[in-house]
């Protein structure tokens, strides 16, 4: 078959079934493979349904630009979409993307401007705030907003979801998909649901994202954010796109454990593919193993190409460097935990405590820094060399609560955050980090706790 151009060839990908990996998983068990688009990515079909969308509402006209914050994917496909239809494209970027995208993006015309990842959204150096800006300054241009614009849900529900319906011939029963801008997830899950209301839609999230926590008590909580090495998915903000009524429940999964499900996926599947992918492939067998019955069918969507990641996820180094592939006993924030051997205990105050009250406490277990929780929430710091300043200027001090003295929050850390990370985020100001784990439970590591690691 002949195709006009190339962005013809979006969409019908295959779906490929798993056999190694998922041996002793009742059910059956299948990747959609969506580096099969031109663009290597899922992100082609909502990249020209935004495009196009665009074109029909007379937003984009002949010679225009088109702007847009990505992750890399995403302006793949607009890039794509672009030459094809002559338009020119600048994109935005954070800078804990593949150098690999990077190129990619440059390779078929398009302009990249490299923001910094640790900022806030709506910080003016944030690769958000970065692209909407050139929106308002360049004429003739438009800004998709891939996160807010309803033509990235759409486009899944008018083409992937019917697809996998189509592959499955309606036995599908569990969809899992990595979360980000939430297009890929909830458009395809609310066309699959309206087939068949008993499937269950499992929403892959990372560490240092706030999709969970938020599904699970409706809560947005800053806390949640913390930096995150996983691309393409997972944010510190709520997307329109996201849809959290057709998704029924998150699974979080780490840096490391997504990093070595794709290298496991390219090695004993031959699906040479993405970070995100072995999140999503990693997220899914916890699931399965639990929850899955032999007549089950469970679709896992495979967003994109391992070609992104040759210089991370591929490269032994890199995984050594962040203590992906061990080299010593301790090398991650887990590790510490667990060498604890169940002994760790996280001691508490409560915002409405006194200072008397906090003090004690310090006393009694031996320890000079507790963190503060108001309703379940960590929302502040006491440590006894501030409690100490403080008195020595008020006496009267102890009488008050801790909510009215207390500093800054404890930073929350990934698990899989290596002994460097932990380092450098300890000092003067930050003498102790969280880390929550898989079973929601929150501890906390010192300067001291990485001093005996480095050292063991």
């Amino acid at each position: 078959m002949i195709y006009n151009s190339i962005i013809d060839t979006i969409g019908n990908t295959p779906m490929v079934k798993l056999n190694k990996l998922v041996k002793g998983i009742p059910g059956t068990v299948l990747a959609k493979m969506e580096y099969f688009n031109p663009g290597n990515s899922t992100k082609d079909r909502m990249a020209l349904k935004m495009v196009e969308d665009a074109e029909k509402a007379g937003l984009l006209k002949p010679g225009g630009t088109i702007i847009e914050g990505t992750s890399g994917n995403t302006g793949m496909g607009l890039a794509l979409a672009a030459v094809a239809k002559g338009y020119k494209c600048i994109f935005t970027m954070a800078d804990k993307q593949s150098q690999e995208k990077i190129n990619i993006l440059r390779a078929v015309g398009a302009e990249v401007i490299v923001c910094p990842t640790n900022v806030t959204p709506d910080d003016p150096r944030s690769y958000y705030s970065v692209a909407r800006k050139l929106n308002s300054e360049i004429p003739n241009s438009i800004y998709p907003n891939q996160y807010d614009n309803p033509s990235n849900a759409q486009a899944h529900y008018e083409t992937t979801g019917p697809e996998i319906w189509k592959q499955t011939e309606g036995k599908i029963t569990h969809y899992v998909a990595t979360v980000g801008t939430g297009g890929s997830m909830c458009g395809t899950a609310k066309f699959l649901k309206e087939q068949n209301p008993a499937m269950i839609s499992v929403g892959i999230d990372t560490y240092g994202s706030v999709f969970k926590k938020y599904k699970e008590t409706g809560i947005f909580d800053e806390n949640e954010i913390y930096p995150y090495l996983t691309e393409g998915f997972g944010e510190d903000i709520l997307p329109k796109n996201v849809n959290f009524d057709v998704i029924d429940l998150f699974i979080k999964v780490t840096d490391k454990d997504g990093a070595i499900m794709a290298r496991k996926l390219s090695r004993e599947e031959g699906l040479f593919v993405g970070w995100s992918s072995g999140s999503a492939v990693h997220g899914a067998l916890e699931y399965a193993r639990e929850h899955l019955k032999k007549d089950d069918t469970m679709v896992i969507l495979l967003p994109d190409h391992g070609t992104r990641y040759l210089a991370k996820v591929y490269n032994d180094q890199w995984m050594k460097d962040h203590g992906f592939l061990e080299t010593r006993t301790f090398s991650t924030a887990r590790d510490i935990i667990v060498n604890r051997n169940g002994k760790d205990n996280l001691h508490t105050v409560s915002r409405s405590s006194t200072v008397g009250e906090a003090i004690l406490l310090m006393n009694r277990e031996g320890i000079d820094q507790i963190p503060v929780v108001d309703q379940g929430q960590f929302v502040g710091s006491v440590s006894s060399a501030s409690v100490l300043e403080k008195i020595i200027n008020d006496p009267k001090l102890q009488q008050k609560m801790v909510g009215d003295i207390m500093d800054k929050p404890m930073p929350f850390v990934a698990p899989d955050s290596t002994l460097d990370v932990l380092s450098s985020l300890l000092n003067k100001d930050n003498k102790a980090v969280l880390v929550r784990d898989v079973q929601d439970s929150v501890h906390i590591i010192t300067q001291h706790d990485v001093l005996k690691a480095m050292t063991s």
